[in-house]
């Protein structure tokens, strides 16, 4: 049975969470009243770098996360439902938006066929929501927000459009980077499945370079090139097993598909700005351990495996429970190097390790129940954003894993922020139910607890079903 942890919202004060998080070993700082602009360190500005060619600020601390609305038309074009999202970004009062949700540069890259795309046919609709956002920031007296543009690939996750339509998801069109022996099963991939070959790759990496000049045509400040959550970059970062010029045990040759599409971007779409999301460790896939006596989905467990696991990004191959972070560090500095500021820190993926990506007290549909107190995964996520910051200082970096602390998110990011933690704090689906929230904390208001998420999941399961 499922092992039951307190509600976010029992904790009637600050020290009350501190007492929780002590007796869970975390060690995050939390303070106990939180300051209003100008002299609130949420407040502050940050220097992202030159940006289609001019240096840019983010006018505050705060970020918009991308979420997957998939409420596209059947072509990739946004939906009234998509352009009231975007609107409501705007209303947030948050400084960046990173990417706002995730657009696929090509139809086989899409995880539903519902999923927004970037291409010249859509090009000029998906542009008009980042007009919609600005005047909704104008209209709501906000700084004017710098606005980039997720681009992405689905890989194994991708849904053909073939059962496009309302209510429908798509059947399984898996396009692999490497094979993996858990993860094939789940999507149900046969034993003589190709993975995509290097003539095929060569057209990812120009179908990116197309989506990012479009990008520029329709005013986006960056790009995001989306290397995270089991997605198809992400998965080529742990192609140890791919043969050829994109895989390999050396992680030179593993990042040879992300310099590509760096470079071709910058010969497309000159001074336009470069970020990448990336999940900067994984863990096992999961499965829930049956169910309790009420029907109610077990806590999650990794999937059996002998060996060591080299099928991972950030994972210890020794021991996959733990992460391994010379890797990620290391693409992060090279980013760097190579010009490429904006990192967005994530972790593991929501199809196969839900509470190491997105803590939540309750599963989504087809996830199972946290094997760990949901503060246990906001800590290493919050943490793998400080050692980033750490090592790399020159990044700009965005931290993941706020929406779970709830009520208490601004006392812990301001303490961050103070820290020196991370640059950025990167709200998600708490900006779905309480768009306003960046806006509030920065004018001295109290947060309204009735608008506050509190991580039923049903972000996840609705879009999915």
């Amino acid at each position: 049975m499922a092992e039951r942890y307190p509600r976010i919202a029992s904790f009637k004060s600050v020290a009350a969470l501190r007492e929780r998080m002590g007796a869970l070993g975390i060690d995050l700082p939390c303070d106990d009243e939180i300051w209003s602009a100008p002299a609130s360190p949420l407040a502050a500005p940050v220097d992202l770098g030159p940006l289609d060619d001019r240096p840019r600020q983010s006018p505050n601390r705060f970020a918009i996360q991308p979420m997957e609305g998939w409420d596209a038309d059947s072509e990739g074009r946004p939906s009234p439902l998509t352009v009231r999202r975007w609107q409501r970004f705007g209303t947030s009062g948050a400084g960046l938006i990173w990417g706002g949700e995730a657009a696929a540069v090509q139809p086989a890259g899409r995880a539903n066929p519902n999923q927004l795309m970037m291409t010249p046919e859509t090009a000029r609709a998906v542009g008009g929501l980042r007009v919609v956002l600005l005047e909704a920031a104008a209209a709501a007296g906000h700084p004017e927000p710098v606005i980039g543009l997720q681009l992405t690939h689905s890989g194994r996750w991708a849904r053909s459009g073939e059962s496009a339509g309302s209510g429908a998801k798509g059947d399984p069109a898996p396009r692999l980077a490497h094979r993996h022996p858990l993860l094939d099963r789940r999507v149900g991939v046969t034993d003589d499945a190709p993975v995509l070959d290097d003539a095929e790759v060569e057209q990812l990496i120009s179908d990116f370079a197309r989506a990012a000049r479009l990008a520029r045509e329709e005013g986006f400040d960056f790009v995001d090139v989306k290397c995270c959550h089991g997605y198809l970059l992400h998965e080529f970062l742990s192609a140890r097993g791919r043969s050829g010029a994109y895989g390999g045990n050396d992680l030179d040759h593993r990042l040879r598909l992300l310099d590509a599409i760096i470079d071709a971007i910058r010969a497309s779409a000159p001074g336009l700005g470069i970020g990448v999301r990336l999940s900067i460790f994984d863990r096992l896939p999961h499965r829930p351990d049956g169910h309790d006596d009420e029907g109610h989905l077990g806590p999650g467990v990794a999937e059996p495996w002998d060996g060591p696991y080299l099928h991972g990004f950030g994972v210890d191959s020794a021991a996959p429970e733990r992460s391994d972070f010379r890797e990620p560090l290391a693409l992060v500095q090279h980013l760097v190097d190579r010009g490429v500021r904006l990192v967005n820190v994530s972790a593991g993926s929501p199809y196969y390790v839900p509470h190491v990506q997105r803590p939540a007290l309750f599963p989504p549909s087809d996830g199972y129940a946290p094997p760990e107190d949901p503060l246990v995964g906001v800590a290493r996520l919050l943490d793998a954003a400080r050692r980033v910051k750490q090592a790399v200082p020159d990044a700009v970096v965005v931290s993941t894993g706020w929406t779970y602390l709830q009520e208490y998110l601004p006392h812990v990011a301001q303490a961050c922020i103070r820290g020196g933690w991370c640059d950025l704090i990167g709200l998600g689906r708490m900006v779905l139910s309480y768009p306003e929230l960046p806006g509030d904390v920065l004018g001295g208001e109290p947060l309204r607890r009735k608008a506050i998420c509190r991580t039923f999941s049903d972000c996840t399961t609705a879009p999915r079903n």
